[in-house]
């Protein structure tokens, strides 16, 4: 299976430590973050990853060159940072088939093989690894909508969340994906969500299923989730 690595932003709240590197490269808990990203990739079997890179990106070209640990590296770019969507679209010339999608500023410690296995035995077009989380949370991005244990759409940033289950930014698609992505309109940010192409799929009969998640995860966007990180791979 392949997988695609949205590695663009610019890591703004990482600051001063992304003025002159990519927030790919920057070292968390003794590794750059996107090595986390493809280390916890190669664990799942992966044969090829396709890096979407913007901000830097030729440094994170130059830092990995064509291949990590036996895995396959091609790279797509994202001049223009609008949204997940957008990302995908990017990378979707390099893909051919099945692939995962794995944002490229989150630290797993957990086993992540039941999104694969629940994708493969279901026949899905969207598998997402999703977490339970309070509702005041919920409000803030997507949010899955769930009736009788069935994906029935995804509401975007709700006042009255449907659900407490959010992505946890682990994703594997279909090719149907494309499509929907392209239909996808931008939001009041100006940026394409991922979240609209998914509720896209739903709306048109396609299979969407959900992974509740289970171990540790930790987005790291500022200097505090960088020590966080630190501070858990020391306590183990």
């Amino acid at each position: 299976m392949q997988a695609v690595v949205p590695a663009a932003g610019e890591g703004t709240r990482l600051r001063p430590l992304t003025a002159e590197q990519p927030k790919g490269l920057v070292e968390v808990a003794g590794k750059p973050l996107l090595t986390h990203v493809f280390e916890t990739l190669a664990a799942l079997g992966v044969e090829s990853i396709v890096v979407v890179v913007g901000y830097r990106g030729e440094d994170i070209r130059t830092y990995y060159g064509s291949s990590f640990e036996g895995i396959s590296l091609e790279y797509a770019t994202q001049d223009e940072r609008l949204g997940l969507a957008h990302a995908v679209l990017q990378a979707a010339p390099h893909v051919d088939g099945e692939f995962l999608l794995m944002n490229g500023d989150n630290v797993f410690d957990a086993d992540l093989s039941p999104v694969v296995e629940r994708h493969r035995t279901t026949g899905a077009d969207a598998t997402t690894l999703v977490e339970r989380v309070p509702r005041e949370r919920a409000r803030a991005g997507g949010v899955f909508d769930i009736e009788g244990g069935e994906v029935v759409g995804v509401v975007e940033k709700p006042e009255e969340p449907p659900s407490q289950l959010i992505p946890r930014g682990v994703y594997a698609f279909s090719p149907a994906i494309f499509p929907a992505c392209r239909l996808v309109t931008p939001g009041h940010t100006g940026e394409y969500e991922l979240s609209d192409a998914v509720d896209l799929l739903i709306r048109a009969g396609r299979r969407v299923e959900t992974v509740e998640f289970e171990g540790w995860c930790c987005n790291v966007n500022t200097p505090a989730d960088r020590e966080r990180v630190a501070a858990h791979f020391e306590s183990l």
